[in-house]
């Protein structure tokens, strides 16, 4: 057969397809980008932004691969005709240039840069799929039936031509073992070829980076380099999110601790278990947070206390209204202090509100009618008409009242700065400690009644007595309640015979117990 009918044969195989999507500023400066193909029938897209723009390209390629034919078994390598490195081995001068031997099947081979700004199908021997090392198979194609000529090299042809003999049917390459060529057709098998080599599967590399640090790619076991990359991402897409989830981060953190220390134990890292403790810590203090903002706290394994003022915030403002109270009551004495404490609460804002004769003969005060006279002679209480006009007057016409201390000043601000929302629930609040259907029914006094509302202030969030259960100190007591010392171990009785208090004792001078499962709801844990 002469050259030309050898030649005649290799167009008999068809070129492998290929095709490029790329990433490309759309303007200079800007944030926007444009999608663009190598295919003619394919628009160009403009995205605003270039995560958009990756996430375009990538479904449009994919949308091509889907419609195109699996790889034919009959098609040389796409990349051939570009002179690719994989077939070009540059020896010296560009005429020198020796070509590359193909083998194995014929693919279709993804590829892109690392940087993201193309990605590129082409149908290719796994030979030249595996030279690029960002390379993904999408598809195989079968086995062909009996040797395969593959188009050589535009610069080697010639020569392939001249050293083939006379009598071949067609050219073999090294991807064409020779005992797969039938022995009839005589073809001399070139010395020094040699076997194709199998394509090994390719390990996954996957790394990634969490609380600053690099995950290695080659991490064992795998899962726990999986939940560590998981892990990373996650905490990453929680700092995109425009509202926290502190259920979720406290999950996050737990999943965390966990991990490190497995992996600690992998590595022998010390670092990863100190890093384990503090993810431990984060947990717990994300969920304490997420329990006092949604005013709930676990009272018992799977319980939970739904509270009446729900929140930190409002925990401590109903801390700020009390405080308030102890340093500006006019007069002396438990009635006196709890009488302000309503009062205040009715008015917090503007130094103005409205008052019936039932929320004053509701209160456990001994002459109600003189205790507002000698407020309201004080000057710490303004009312319109005179006390006993106040103790008449029923809801459909309550008694306006002002405490002046409490009106804001020239420049707006009062001594509080919730909002209107929050005073209602406050005084709410404080009506449900002070009126308790058991505290009234022991017939406790005003101080009793004192005492119940700091005791609610001033606890932790499964209820026991101070910020981490240590007690309260007793002067501290005494002195919001205008009592002396002595007299606040009868309160202390009192509050238990209530149930509101329980295991309650006065040890050195500190008050220690917790409060009653009962009254956990009206709780406002300290921080």
């Amino acid at each position: 057969m002469t050259v030309e009918g050898t030649v005649s044969g290799l167009e008999e195989r068809v070129a492998g397809r290929a095709w490029t999507v790329r990433l490309d500023a759309a303007d200079r400066g800007g944030a926007t980008v444009r999608v663009s193909c190598s295919r003619p029938a394919c628009t160009p897209q403009v995205l605003p932004t270039a995560a958009a723009g990756r996430t375009a390209a990538v479904a449009h390629l994919a949308t091509h691969l889907r419609a195109a034919s699996g790889p034919r078994p009959e098609a040389y390598c796409a990349c051939r005709a570009e002179e690719c490195h994989t077939h070009v081995r540059d020896t010296g001068p560009r005429e020198r240039a020796v070509p590359s031997r193909c083998g194995g099947p014929v693919v279709m081979a993804v590829i892109n840069d690392r940087q993201g700004r193309w990605w590129r199908a082409l149908e290719c021997c796994a030979r030249c799929a595996a030279a690029h090392s960002s390379a993904k198979i999408v598809a195989t194609a079968p086995a062909a039936a009996g040797p395969v000529a593959t188009r050589p090299h535009p610069a080697a042809g010639a020569r392939a031509g001249a050293d083939r003999p006379a009598g071949a049917i067609g050219p073999h390459f090294s991807h064409a073992p020779s005992s797969t060529a039938p022995a009839t057709q005589g073809v001399p098998v070139p010395q020094g070829v040699p076997a194709p080599r199998t394509p090994k599967p390719r390990r996954s590399r996957r790394s990634g980076k969490i609380a600053q640090r690099i995950v290695p790619h080659d991490l064992h076991p795998v899962a726990l380099r999986d939940e560590l990359i998981e892990l990373g991402d996650l905490f990453r897409a929680y700092q995109q999110r425009p509202e926290p989830d502190l259920a979720e981060l406290a999950d996050l953190h737990s999943r965390k601790a966990k991990a490190f220390r497995i992996w600690a134990e992998v590595s022998g890292v010390t670092e990863l278990v100190l890093e384990a403790r503090r993810a431990e810590q984060a947990a717990d203090a994300a969920l304490l947070q997420h329990q006092q903002r949604t005013g709930q706290s676990p009272v018992g394994e799977g319980e939970v206390t739904n509270r009446l003022l729900p929140g930190l915030t409002q925990w401590e403002h109903a801390r700020t209204v009390l405080a308030h109270v102890a340093e500006h009551t006019p007069l002396h004495g438990p009635e006196a202090r709890l009488m302000a404490v309503m009062l205040t609460l009715r008015s917090a804002l503007t130094g103005t509100g409205n008052l019936v004769g039932q929320d004053v003969r509701g209160l456990p005060l001994t002459d109600p009618e003189e205790l507002i006279g000698r407020l309201v002679d004080s000057g710490w209480l303004s009312i319109p008409g005179t006390a006993d006009d106040l103790l008449e007057s029923r809801p459909e016409s309550p008694t306006p009242i002002t405490i002046p201390s409490l009106m804001p000043g020239e420049d707006g601000q009062g001594p509080f700065d919730f909002g209107r929302k929050t005073r209602p629930k406050l005084s709410g609040w404080a009506q449900r400690v002070v009126g308790d259907k058991k505290l009234r029914k022991k017939k406790t006094g005003a101080a009793t009644r004192l005492l119940a509302l700091a005791l609610a202030v001033r606890t932790s969030t499964d209820g026991r007595l101070g910020a981490d259960g240590e007690g309260i100190d007793v002067a501290a007591l005494t002195s919001w309640c205008a009592v002396e010392p002595d007299e606040l171990e009868p309160l202390v009785e009192q509050l238990t015979a209530a149930d509101w208090l329980a295991e309650a004792a006065v040890t050195d001078g500190r008050l220690t117990g917790r409060l009653a499962e009962r009254v956990l709801q009206v709780s406002c844990p300290l921080p």
